[in-house]
């Protein structure tokens, strides 16, 4: 059996005096999208965090395509083809959104071109020389997974990227993940709306109190929805 893109055994992190992470163990195989499910302040976010080395402390194991990461700085984690959208996205108002996209430098080989980019998001062609908060929320979402993709990053964690957008948007953005998919990009998703991430993820992992309670395929879904509901109140 190939080798999990990434896979973390008993996950253990901190901010500061706050243990967060409780021994988490989960694997995503290359090409896969999986969504992390969960309560506010059930660990998902921090899971992202700590894959990129983001979080005060971390203990147990990380690996990214067999490479251990839990001691490495999150610079040389995204040499390893990691990119993370965080839920701010981080778009710098004194860019234009062309400019914002071609901030970061190339990380890993295969960086997406921007021909390509623009084609996948036309609206950012269009708004190229706008400034970067003159965009829309949901060009802004789209802006800030572009430019990961720009730097070759081939394991896309992102965080909460259909909150507060329209639905339309949130249509375009579900577009975008199906067509990174047949790609052969690998995604971990951390999603609130549980009808955007449903029919995106092949598995399903649900977090409580810092570790994964439970883990299901696409297959399994609709036998699971129930207790989803208790976890999740979906």
């Amino acid at each position: 059996m190939a080798t999990p893109f990434l896979e973390i055994r008993n996950l253990q992190g901190w901010y500061g005096e706050s243990h967060v992470l409780h021994g988490v163990d989960l694997d995503v195989n290359e090409g896969e999208v999986v969504t992390l499910l969960g309560r506010n302040g059930a660990g998902r976010t921090s899971t992202m965090r700590a894959i990129m080395g983001l979080i005060g402390s971390r203990k147990g194991s990380i690996k990214v395509r067999g490479t251990e990461t839990i001691s490495l700085s999150p610079h040389r984690i995204a040499r390893l083809g990691v990119g993370y959208c965080p839920e701010e996205r981080g778009i710098f108002s004194s860019l234009s959104a062309e400019e914002n996209l071609m901030l970061p430098p190339m990380l890993a080989q295969g960086g997406m071109a921007v021909s390509e980019i623009y084609e996948m998001f036309p609206n950012l062609k269009e708004r190229a020389h706008s400034q970067g908060t003159r965009l829309s929320g949901g060009e802004q979402q789209m802006l800030a997974v572009a430019r990961i993709l720009r730097t070759g990053a081939r394991l896309l964690l992102l965080d909460e990227i259909s909150e507060g957008l329209a639905p339309v948007i949130v249509q375009k953005l579900a577009q975008m993940i199906t067509t990174l998919r047949k790609k052969g990009y690998t995604i971990l998703m951390v999603e609130q709306n549980f009808r955007f991430a449903a029919p995106l993820a092949d598995r399903f992992l649900v977090m409580e109190h810092g570790r994964i309670q439970q883990a299901f395929t696409q297959a399994e879904l609709p036998s699971k929805l129930d207790s989803l509901h208790e976890y999740l109140g979906v």
